[in-house]
């Protein structure tokens, strides 16, 4: 029996016979029409068989009406796997038939709403299955199937023909035929059952993205995971469990711009376009880095925006490109502004985090959406102000501080329009330059507060704000050097360098004081920062040593002479200096006697220590009575009046410059600079009458004591220049120094102890230090009334020779005495006297014609005196006698011993009895203790001798005593 006839309630029959009547009749129609499904095939719809249902889904159900939802599954028909799509919607009809069967020729082309564009999605279901076919809720269809199509046109001769050609590749959506099956799942209207040899991954199919691009849907299950899109009001839908925040456009194509469209694309004039952003669980926006422009479904123009844009923008036929069209381009202008009220929907603090970061852009599609959404966040009012209004982005203006929002708030609005430091906090700066914003830096801040008038508590906070970004910013404070500073008149200055910070200590100092170019802060702005500023604190020290106040002191006396009142000057800084701050200021304007002004260290007090040891033209005055008693008197000192001996001190001398007499010859004799500088001042102010009390004053004093007692310039000033009894130092002796009583007077310095006279040069012993001195002594040394034993006399001729041999003294600079005084002690004339240079001739010669001491041949020349030795002539007679080893002899081991020195080596002969034959300076013979014979070889009755004159003789042996 004969199967009954399939219904055909979607008139299949007809569109099939049409479509082989072509065919048959034009071969190269069979062609076209297997080549453009093969394109499409593998071309633009590769891939997208479930976004092209997704699509045709939601269109089904904004025709219908309904909520649109999705099933997708795979089940089994008579051994065989098939996926089945289902939708909810408008049920397939015969127009939706001939469109499925047609090559870009779509039913939609007059729905507003419509995603399909020309018909052709459908192609991709050939991905799948080359025998799809869709049911309606009434289980009739359509089925396509390569097979059938194959039998249809293998009667056709030239179809058959390029079949063959093709090794079997035809169109097979341009022939349908009726089928009747079950119906689909209850509560959905329409299935696309597609067979498979090779089941397809279903794990891929983004039913996320899609809820999100098609808002006709709602619901899409894939096997037992199902994905829906929930509306949560205020622009927030949640697909899945990602929630997103929409912001939509929608507008009418002008004539012009509708007329760029394809032919049958033209009547559809509305557009549409929403700005999706990702959300975090908190709410906070969850910016994506790289997505594709979605019209409706993904594209492949590539964006780079912080946020997904779905939009009805002309696509090419490959739906991979946006067509360059004047639609397209109104469509995508329009994505600046809704891309802007997005923003404006975002909680204030993240905003700037969907400013895209300028870059190359991805696509030319992005290239056109960056500029349209740069350009409206520029000039549109959404950036959140430190003061919480919203600002328009090229007229804001930002921070370059860490942690800037308390200033922020501060400066916002009298400053600027300033934006939130937290909003903007992270952002690159070519996000914020893109933007059209002012950078403004810590120096442009500082010029940008001097004009404001704002109360001393504001400008306090302003400095508390500023603090901790100067202990991590390098080079901060120097940017703030120019930082206001409200003053207590009420004028504001620039700069915290000339401002000085009240303190309870120097308050009442300051009250009245107006000096030019010293500023005195408000107290309640008062902050530390403006001290790391160089602001400086009204302490004494730190006031003295501002420019203004020296500079004030300098030219206090020109301007009391001018009649100009340098009290509230005097009454501040004798004030300050009581406490001993800082250095004195001896150019302070004082009355002296007289009434008149004089610099305070040109004064002495009138009761002052040093005054009546002063010379009598020495240019300082008597400061008045009355000032004196006015002001503590260690007040007075400090700030430079004399009371004493002043001392200068300067651990990092750089030059002779320290206001000392003959500083700079001092300077020049060292032989390097010195590491310290430890003076007393005006010495040569000193009578020379009075320097006996003078250097009891100095010795008085502890500091300056030392000053004395150090090598420097104290010291050498002293003993050149130090006058007592009308004398230098040097001629006087210490009272202590007794053993030189006979040659020198002791110092007339009663009072002064003999450190203190040691150390300007008083003679501690008979050491010469130059020609005046060498002639000075032989003058004492010639003098008859004066008695010196011969042990004196002859250190008195050692200490001469010593300096003439190192050069200290000049013998031929000196005028040579008549007489001389000789070993016996007595004074006798020069002519008679001569110079003992060998000791054994001291038998020989009587002790009035001899002078000794240091080296002979040195005092012969410094004397003009011949050598004894030059003088006597003798002649040996031994006599009989014994050859002794000097190291035999007891008594000359035991005085080699006793003086350190080596026992000689050798031996000697000794004689009971030893006489010379002498011819000059008398003739006989005489009886000697020890005498040389012309061999060297020593004679002697008493050994001891011997070794006297052997030693004499030979001066530099070593210490070895053999």
């Amino acid at each position: 029996m004969t199967a009954p006839p399939t219904a055909d309630p979607f008139g299949t029959g007809p569109l099939r016979a049409a479509v082989l009547d072509s065919w048959a009749s034009s071969p190269t129609r069979f062609r076209e029409d297997a080549n453009a499904e093969e394109d499409l095939l593998l071309g633009g719809y590769a891939g997208a068989w479930f976004v092209e249902l997704a699509q045709n889904a939601a269109d089904a159900a904004r025709a219908a009406g309904v909520p649109g939802r999705v099933l997708v599954r795979v089940v089994s028909v008579d051994g065989t796997g098939e996926l089945r799509v289902a939708n909810t919607g408008a049920p397939l009809d015969a127009a939706g038939v001939a469109a499925l069967a047609s090559l870009r020729a779509s039913a939609k082309r007059d729905d507003e709403g419509s995603v399909g564009r020309f018909g052709v999605g459908f192609a991709a279901v050939l991905a799948v299955s080359r025998e799809p076919r869709v049911v309606t809720h009434d289980g009739h269809g359509v089925r396509f199937s390569a097979s059938a199509t194959t039998a249809a046109v293998a009667d056709l001769p030239g179809p058959a023909t390029e079949l063959a050609r093709r090794a079997g590749q035809l169109p097979v959506l341009r022939l349908a035929w009726p089928v009747e099956e079950e119906p689909p799942p209850p509560g959905f209207d329409t299935e696309v059952r597609l067979p498979f040899d090779v089941e397809p991954d279903l794990t891929g199919l983004a039913a996320a993205d899609l809820l999100l691009a098609l808002p006709g849907l709602v619901e899409i299950t894939v096997g037992a995971s199902t994905v829906t899109r929930v509306d949560e009001g205020a622009g927030r839908v949640r697909v899945g469990d990602r929630a997103w925040l929409l912001a939509r456009a929608t507008g009418t194509l002008d004539d012009a711009e509708a007329g760029t469209q394809a032919v049958e694309q033209r009547g559809r004039r509305d557009w549409s376009l929403t700005w999706a952003l990702p959300l975090e669980r908190d709410g906070r926006p969850a910016p994506v880095a790289t997505d594709v422009l979605h019209a409706p479904t993904p594209s492949e123009e590539r964006l780079s925006l912080p946020a997904r844009l779905v939009a009805t923008v002309p696509l090419e036929p490959d739906r991979r490109r946006v067509r360059d069209t004047a639609a397209a381009r109104r469509v995508l202008a329009a994505a600046g502004p809704a891309y802007l009220d997005l923003v404006r929907a975002v909680p204030a603090a993240d905003r700037v985090r969907l400013v895209p970061v300028p870059g190359f852009p991805q696509s030319p599609t992005d290239a056109a959406l960056r500029e349209a959404v740069v350009a409206a966040l520029r000039d549109g009012q959404w950036l959140p102000g430190a003061d919480g209004d919203e600002l328009v982005a090229r007229r804001a203006e930002w921070l370059d501080l860490p942690d800037a929002g308390p200033l922020a708030r501060l400066l916002a609005p009298p400053a600027g329009a300033f934006a939130d430091p937290g909003a903007i906090d992270g952002v690159p700066r070519p996000v914020l330059d893109q933007l059209g914003m002012r950078r403004v830096g810590p120096a442009a801040l500082a010029d940008r507060l001097l004009p404001l008038e704002q109360p001393p508590t504001w400008w306090h906070a302003v400095y508390e704000a500023l603090a901790p970004a100067t202990d991590t910013v390098p080079g901060l404070l120097d940017e703030l050097r120019a930082l206001p500073v409200p003053l207590h008149d009420g004028r504001t200055v620039a700069g915290p360098a000339s401002v000085v910070i009240p303190v309870d200590d120097t308050a009442d100092l300051l009250a009245g004081l107006d000096l030019p170019g010293l500023h005195l802060a408000d107290p309640a702005a008062a902050h530390p920062l403006l001290e790391r500023l160089g602001a400086t604190p009204a302490d004494p020290a730190s006031l003295l040593g501002l420019p203004a106040l020296r500079d004030a002191v300098d030219r206090s006396v020109d301007d009391a002479e001018a009649g100009l009142d340098t009290a509230p000057l005097v009454r501040l800084v004798l004030g300050l200096v009581a406490g001993g701050a800082g250095e004195r200021l001896g150019a302070l304007a004082l009355p002296d006697e007289h009434g008149d002004p004089a610099r305070a260290d040109e004064l002495v007090l009138p009761d002052a220590a040093i005054r009546p040891l002063l010379a009598p033209d020495a240019p300082v005055g008597v400061l008045h009575p009355d000032t004196a008693g006015q002001y503590p008197r260690e007040a007075l000192v400090a700030a430079g009046v004399l009371d004493g001996f002043v001392l200068v001190v300067d651990d990092e001398p750089l030059g002779p410059d320290h206001d000392l007499h003959d500083e700079d010859l001092w300077w020049d004799g060292l032989d390097a600079p010195p590491a310290r500088v430890a003076a007393v001042r005006d010495l040569d102010l000193v009578d020379d009458d009075a320097w006996a009390g003078a250097l009891a004053l100095l010795g008085a004093d502890r500091d300056t004591r030392a000053a004395v007692l150090t090598d420097g310039h104290t010291r050498w000033w002293l003993r050149r220049n130090v006058v007592l009894g009308g004398r230098a130092p040097g001629h006087w002796r210490l009272p202590s120094a007794g053993d030189l009583a006979a040659l020198y007077e002791p110092a007339p310095a009663d009072g002064v102890d003999d450190a203190l006279l040691r150390a300007i040069g008083v003679r501690t012993g008979l050491a010469v230090d130059g020609t005046d001195a060498a002639a000075d002594l032989l003058d004492r040394l010639a003098d008859p009334a004066r008695t010196p034993d011969p042990a004196v006399v002859l250190a008195a001729y050692e200490a001469l020779t010593d300096a003439v041999a190192d050069g200290r003294a000049d013998p031929a600079a000196l005028d040579l005495p008549d007489r001389i005084r000789v070993l016996d002690g007595g004074v006798v004339p020069v002519d008679d006297v001569v110079v003992l240079d060998a000791p054994w001739l001291a038998a020989v010669l009587p002790a009035h014609e001899l002078v000794a001491g240091g080296d002979p041949g040195t005092l012969a020349e410094l004397l003009d005196l011949p050598l004894a030795s030059d003088y006597v002539d003798a002649v040996l007679d031994p006599g009989p006698g014994r050859v002794v080893a000097w190291s035999a002899l007891p008594d000359v081991i035991v005085a080699c011993h006793t003086v350190g020195v080596p026992v000689p080596a050798g031996d000697l002969v000794v004689h009971d009895e030893l006489t010379i034959d002498l011819r000059r300076p008398a003739t006989g013979r005489r009886a000697v203790a020890a005498w040389p014979d012309a061999d060297g070889r020593w004679h002697a009755t008493d050994p001891l001798r011997a070794l006297v004159g052997l030693l004499a003789t030979e001066p530099e042996r070593g210490s070895d005593d053999g």
